[in-house]
């Protein structure tokens, strides 16, 4: 693999809400970047969402040379990985459109580069039999939403992925300041959208059961257990809720309890009926605001609460 020293150019292919916003934290980071997107209005939407993202990344602090005039736009993918370092791809999750764009991006690099997709649906083994020549650099490298505030990475090299590959990636997101985490096993949705998705199957089923209203759901997460989420995970949440004797007596006093409780999670019918309610209950939790004020106080308060918890990018 290049050194990572040597990284000056990344190449972001799929210039959307993902990769625009990828695009604006490699910006930050201090290198070139060259994107592509085969929109018609990909350009001006692009550069848009990279301006916008700009004050917070100078709240959070930038690379001595770090630029938006860094920010080349191209029109065909093959041009944005000339003389490319690094590849991160973020095409719309369909197959046909993901499989012949990383077929010619595997051609035309050489064998020392990696190519990265931020792909939340496909294993890398989907991904990886699109190579007609290095099937092993081609690894998911699944950021969070949105990439230039989120510190996660998740990394899966998936059975055909090298682990010079792999090291060289979580080394590289670890380099520009992110949170990159190694999936050992490849698995649909990876780790964190799969943990998120089981919380939601259960709030979707307290809905279908008028167990609570959308808003209350929300804010029992909101103001219970997401405060200590923003500092650790559920396992360490467990090993100081079990005092003195850690882990190990949560699990003994309350491992039981929990046993009983896991056949009665539910399992809800997303219907339509289903899908008006949490439309409704989502709407008049808005109180009148617009989703764009509502990603505005996201963002703003994403930043102090990663300025709180010692979340802030530290380049290597």
């Amino acid at each position: 693999m290049i050194s990572i020293e040597e990284v000056r150019r990344i190449a972001i292919i799929g210039g959307g809400t993902i990769g625009a916003s990828w695009a604006a934290w490699f910006l930050a980071r201090g290198y070139e970047v060259a994107l592509y997107d085969p929109a018609e209005d990909g350009e001006s939407r692009s550069r848009g969402i990279v301006e916008a993202a700009w004050p917070a990344l100078e709240q959070l602090g930038l690379a001595e040379s770090a630029s938006l005039d860094r920010l080349t736009f191209e029109t065909e993918p093959l041009a944005a990985v000339e003389a490319a370092d690094f590849v991160q791809e973020n095409a719309p999750e369909r197959l046909e459109t993901k499989l012949p764009l990383l077929e010619a991006l595997d051609l035309a690099l050489p064998a020392d580069r990696v190519i990265a997709s931020s792909t939340s649906s496909f294993r890398p083994s989907v991904l990886q039999a699109a190579a007609k020549r290095h099937p092993e650099r081609i690894l998911v490298g699944h950021p969070f939403n949105p990439p230039h505030l989120v510190p996660l990475v998740e990394v899966v090299g998936g059975p055909a992925g090298s682990e010079a590959a792999v090291d060289w990636l979580i080394a590289f997101y670890s380099h520009i300041g992110k949170t990159a985490i190694k999936v050992e096993k490849e698995i649909t949705g990876h780790i964190a959208n799969r943990l998120q998705v089981a919380l939601l199957r259960e709030a979707l089923y307290l809905v279908q059961e008028g167990v609570a209203s959308v808003g209350d759901i929300d804010r029992a997460i909101a103001d219970g257990p997401g405060l200590r989420w923003a500092m650790m995970g559920p396992f360490m949440t467990f090993n100081l809720g079990g005092g003195p004797g850690g882990i190990r007596h949560y699990l003994d006093q309350f491992g039981p309890v929990m046993r009983d409780w896991f056949p009665q999670l539910g399992t809800p019918d997303l219907d339509k009926a289903l899908e008006a309610r949490v439309v409704e209950g989502v709407e008049e939790a808005m109180a009148g605001k617009s989703l764009e004020e509502l990603a505005t106080w996201r963002d703003e308060t994403f930043l102090r609460l990663l300025e709180a918890v010692d979340r802030t990018p530290k380049l290597g």
